[in-house]
């Protein structure tokens, strides 16, 4: 069994990509909780923490929305690099780039236990839904 990454309530991850989810920025907290060397995510995708209990349907959702121009946010459960995964409460934006080039900014924070609870729950009917 992995081993779960509890976010203290004063986390606040932040990554921001290109279009493509191409990871040009991660904080510190993200590099921390996930387990990677900031030098490890630049210029990676940003599915390098993408758990495989993640319905396929929310990633679709959030692109979908992202894509025209809307704020996306939703309960996400992320990989760490040696194997283990913490959840989060994730908000992501559609900016422009002072230099005109188009990117999302991704903020997240801790999700409650009853959030988790219910967000597993309803990802594990939507994977079985899938397959």
């Amino acid at each position: 069994m992995s081993k779960e990454i509890i976010l203290d309530d004063y986390a606040f991850l932040v990554s921001e990509t290109d279009e493509k989810g191409i990871i040009n920025f991660a904080n510190d907290d993200f590099c921390k909780i996930a387990g990677y060397e900031l030098e490890e995510l630049i210029r990676k995708n940003h599915n390098i923490v993408r758990h495989q209990d993640m319905p396929k349907a929310a990633f679709k959702d959030l692109w979908d929305t992202v894509k025209q121009g809307k704020v996306w946010t939703g309960y996400v459960k992320n990989a760490t690099k040696s194997g283990g995964f913490y959840w989060v409460y994730a908000t992501v934006y559609p900016f422009e780039s002072c230099d005109g080039s188009k990117g999302y900014l991704s903020c997240r924070r801790k999700a409650s236990l009853e959030e988790i609870q219910t967000h597993d729950t309803l990802y594990k009917e939507m994977i079985a839904k899938e397959k």
